[in-house]
């Protein structure tokens, strides 16, 4: 079993990477081999429109066609048994790498007939760990919870299933004072670092346990498929 978690955070060892880390800890608990990718050291871009994964017979059908350095990484995806993904929350939406990164998944699975349905032919767990520094209190309020959840519905309409983690009001700094950042209470974020964090990363680690425990590998996945077409 292969689990990938792809970091959306330009930082590799905050809040965003160390989610993860749990994440991937945790399927490597039950034995599933990982892999983290920081998506800032690749150079690409979204959708460019080109279509060519939705052409009829063309050789990139349901499959995106652009060859950069985001290629290799969606064939890595495409065989994974489960992916998940983490970004911070920047003016209320998950990073613009992450989003493209979302683009060029999403877009070459998807189909323009009249149930406008996808192309991934499995059903894998994938998760969507996003850090941010809104309180929870405000999380409705601001409308983080129809945006993120409406990328957890694309997904869940992809890949099968999907599952979100919001861990708010982060710690996002060693030392508040070097900044402008009247707006918060250092002691208080301190304290949710020391209290709250560690219960987020719990249930990350517990995201990853339920994905390595409840998936069959792709292995399993064709082995079965061979066994019906000979019956």
């Amino acid at each position: 079993m292969k689990v990938i978690a792809l970091n959306g955070s330009p930082r590799k060892k905050w809040n965003t990477a160390t989610l993860l880390k749990h994440a991937l800890d945790g399927a490597a608990f039950k034995g599933a081999e990982t892999e983290l990718i920081h998506l800032y050291d690749y150079n690409y871009k979204g959708c460019i429109s080109c279509f060519a994964c939705k052409l009829k017979n063309g050789k990139s059908y349901g499959r995106c066609a652009v060859k950069d350095d985001l290629k290799p990484i969606l064939n890595k995806v495409h065989d994974a048994d489960a992916i998940i993904l983490g970004s911070p929350i920047y003016f209320g939406m998950p990073t613009g790498v992450i989003r493209c990164f979302m683009e060029r998944l999403l877009f070459q699975y998807i189909t323009y007939d009249i149930n406008h349905s996808f192309l991934f032919k499995r059903s894998i767990p994938t998760g969507l760990i996003y850090a941010m520094n809104v309180e929870q209190s405000l999380i409705e309020a601001m409308g983080y919870d129809r945006t993120l959840m409406g990328v957890e519905m694309t997904f869940k309409r992809c890949f099968g299933a999907a599952e979100t983690l919001m861990v708010t009001d982060t710690y996002q700094f060693t030392d508040y004072s070097k900044y402008e950042t009247s707006a918060f209470d250092e002691a208080k974020k301190a304290q949710r670092r020391r209290e709250v964090f560690p219960e987020d990363c719990r249930k990350a680690f517990e995201m990853g346990v339920r994905f390595a425990s409840q998936t069959p590998t792709i292995t399993e996945v064709r082995n079965i498929s061979l066994r019906r077409k000979e019956k």
